[in-house]
């Protein structure tokens, strides 16, 4: 069976579907649809742009959705998924290459995600930081006791096994990194994003994204998407909303994803969207499911 996967946030790179605009006169429309849209050429940014304009919420979301979901339609008959997944900011994609969402609808929601996310992060200064090396368990122990000290930090990305994401405020991280390499931690690498993700300190952008969801039709998708928030597929119109609402201050559940995926016949993934992070992803996971 096959499965498609959509990339989140942080695979974006100067250059990023310009090959698809210049040899697909469908892609093309699709883009400049996404320019009148969002009110400025986005396509300017992701074709010829620094990696500092590139990094703008605002910018990296709906450039990442672009080029992930153009790609799917591009595939033509060869997106025949019987599944489908995305990474945080790449549920919304595999939602609207699966048809749940309309490319407009996808887009707009996507945008207003980046603001109300750029905006809640411009409340509290907060991060993010990649843990190498240790159990899930471990980590949210730690993290843990880092809460009953008075900060935020959350497990927020179950990447693989031995890498988790955790997010929260600078100091409870600083402080979490400092006790998961006492932990046995190989590595404690803090990202640079402008704020802690999949955590409760999003919630300001949570309740401004409910809205904007709950005011937009979702149908009922070609086939099943596995969401982040549970890891299991769902196809009701009104289940994939209350989950994508829920998403934003819950961990990506990626590992677990990609194993109910596996459990129920993927056997071929493919990556839609810029990079191929998702794929050196799922071969760990494999791996590790194969020892």
């Amino acid at each position: 069976m096959k499965a498609f996967v959509f990339t989140g946030q942080g695979s974006q790179f100067s250059g990023m579907g310009k090959d698809l605009y210049e040899n697909s006169p469908a892609a093309k429309e699709y883009f400049e649809k996404a320019n009148e849209i969002l009110g400025f050429r986005i396509t300017d940014i992701m074709f010829n742009g620094s990696d500092e304009e590139l990094r703008q919420t605002k910018v990296t979301q709906p450039a990442v959705f672009l080029h992930s979901v153009i790609t799917a339609f591009s595939l033509g008959e060869e997106f025949n998924p019987d599944m489908v997944a995305g990474h945080s900011l790449g549920e919304f994609s595999a939602l609207t290459a699966a048809g749940a969402l309309s490319f407009e609808d996808g887009l707009r929601l996507v945008f207003k995600r980046a603001l109300a996310m750029q905006q809640a992060c411009e409340k509290q200064e907060s991060t993010m930081a990649a843990i190498l090396g240790l159990d899930d368990k471990t980590v949210e122990d730690v993290c843990n006791q880092v809460n009953n000290n008075g900060r935020i930090v959350v497990a927020a990305n179950y990447n693989c096994p031995g890498q988790i994401v955790v997010s929260g405020d600078k100091e409870g991280i600083e402080e979490a990194c400092t006790k998961l390499k006492e932990a046995g931690a190989k590595r404690a690498l803090p990202l640079n994003v402008s704020g802690a993700f999949h955590s409760p300190l999003m919630q300001p952008a949570k309740e401004e994204l409910e809205t904007a969801i709950n005011n937009t039709e979702f149908k009922t998708p070609r086939c099943p998407v596995y969401q982040n928030i549970d890891a299991l597929p769902h196809t009701t119109p009104e289940e994939i909303k209350a989950n994508l609402i829920a998403q934003l201050t819950s961990p990506v559940r990626w590992t677990a994803t990609i194993e109910n995926m596996m459990d129920n016949g993927a056997t071929e993934f493919t990556e839609c969207g810029p990079g191929n992070v998702l794929q050196g992803l799922i071969k760990k996971i494999q791996s590790n499911r194969n020892i």
